[in-house]
């Protein structure tokens, strides 16, 4: 479990410093949470790897809730726009990820019934 809510603390850290780098093209204070977000999200990650998470699923996760967690909430904040194509380019990239974990799992499964 605890490898989960490092995964979602690096997602969030993530999505801040994202959202802080639109907010710093109009007043460059932000750039301080721009840097902090980004560096607590990899500090997060590492820890999560760590924790147990496998690279390649802790990565997809991570870019795919981050795309779009970040995406609908530069909508919500900024007014970007978010089409019904965006929205169905952000299922398909949540789709695929799910698809990594599943498949990760079934192979530590045969991994373990070969041991």
């Amino acid at each position: 479990m605890r490898r989960w809510l490092l995964l979602g603390a690096a997602i969030a850290s993530e999505v801040t410093g994202s959202l802080s780098l639109k907010a710093a093209l109009e007043n460059p204070g932000w750039y301080a949470l721009v840097v902090a977000g980004y560096v607590a999200s990899f500090v997060f990650l590492s820890l999560g790897l760590r924790a147990g998470l496998s690279l390649g699923v802790a990565c997809g996760i991570w870019g795919a809730l981050g795309v779009a967690s970040t995406a609908i909430l530069a909508a919500v904040i900024f007014g970007e726009p978010l089409t019904p194509v965006m929205l169905l380019g952000m299922v398909l990239i949540i789709g695929g990820v799910l698809t990594v974990e599943l498949g990760s799992r079934r192979a530590a499964d045969l991994t373990e019934e070969v041991a």
